[in-house]
């Protein structure tokens, strides 16, 4: 049973976990510790072994793992502002680039509208450039934003949304938000991935769109930003087996054959959100759009608080 996830270093453990081994070809992974009780962990996939294992393209994909979510606490999601604006500036080719938003996702629809809440909390300047005294050059970097919407919403694919965007106003770099689907329950409001290998919306829920990549839109680089807020109920039922199995000391080898074939057909489409999603992307859509404001702003990366 292939468990959908959007989340790169799921992939890898998911792969490392079938075949009971410690790495995987074609794969790098680092783990270390920023900032208390910030994890911080890089996939890279290196070539097509790695492609080919993972189901993502050749790349690096960074995890930042937090619970200041969940228990809503300001002074972690300050720290995670912080990192998560290194992170985007590690992922950027060079400093000072201009850079384009776009907040992906359906802003009807909770659980999908982290891009949309993002783009409306970001410091955005490009139209400010022609106008700036001389005293604020290099105070603020050029920045724009968009919440183009979903397919079913404006019968337009997002991707020739942004590219005829791109093909106008011609930033440097695009960086993708959306929200994702993950793998593990543990996951939900707890995670942020990082990309430089731009982002297919929709991917994880099974509606896959056109891709959004540096290729595709002629830019210097495309960088994915997404937090998982939903997961499959299919995985939420694996999950509670395998824990149940362990507990009375049994191993069951074909349980993903038993579940495909007893609750797929039931529960193979059906996608859950945590009760508490309203204030869960509040706190995440206020997160990212700092990080991404320090990231591209000098002036704003030097404020004593972010949030």
């Amino acid at each position: 049973m292939a468990i959908r996830s959007d989340l790169a270093l799921e992939a890898v453990e998911a792969f490392l976990q079938r075949q009971r081994v410690e790495e995987a070809p074609g794969i790098q992974v680092d783990r270390e510790e920023k900032e208390g009780e910030i994890l911080i962990q890089r996939v890279k996939v290196v070539d097509e072994r790695g492609e080919e294992l993972t189901g993502k393209k050749k790349g690096t994909y960074v995890t930042l793992t937090s619970q200041s979510f969940r228990e809503r606490r300001k002074d972690q999601q300050e720290k995670l502002a912080r990192v998560l604006s290194r992170e985007i500036q590690g992922l950027l080719p060079r400093s000072g680039m201009s850079v384009l938003v776009v907040g992906l996702g359906n802003q009807e629809a909770t659980p999908d509208s982290l891009g949309p809440r993002v783009v409306k909390k970001l410091l955005v300047s490009r139209h400010l450039a022609p106008k700036m005294p001389k005293d604020y050059e290099g105070e603020l970097g050029t920045l724009s934003a968009i919440a183009p919407g979903v397919l079913g919403q404006t019968g337009i694919e997002t991707k020739d949304v942004i590219l005829g965007i791109t093909k106008e106003i011609r930033p440097d770099a695009v960086l993708a938000v959306d929200a994702l689907a993950a793998g593990s329950i543990q996951r939900i409001g707890s995670t942020i991935q990082l990309a430089d290998t731009g982002i297919r919306p929709g991917s994880g829920v099974g509606n896959a769109r056109a891709e959004i990549t540096k290729e595709a839109l002629g830019v210097e680089a495309v960088v994915a930003i997404g937090i998982p807020t939903v997961v499959h109920a299919l995985t939420i039922a694996r999950e509670s087996l395998l824990a149940f199995l362990q507990q009375k000391n049994q191993f069951q080898d074909n349980l993903d054959a038993f579940l495909e074939e007893h609750l797929a057909p039931v529960m193979g489409h059906l996608m859950v959100t945590p009760k508490e999603i309203d204030s869960l992307m509040e706190d995440m859509g206020a997160v990212v759009a700092a990080g991404i404001n320090a990231a591209v702003h000098p002036a704003v990366a030097r404020e004593e608080s972010l949030l």
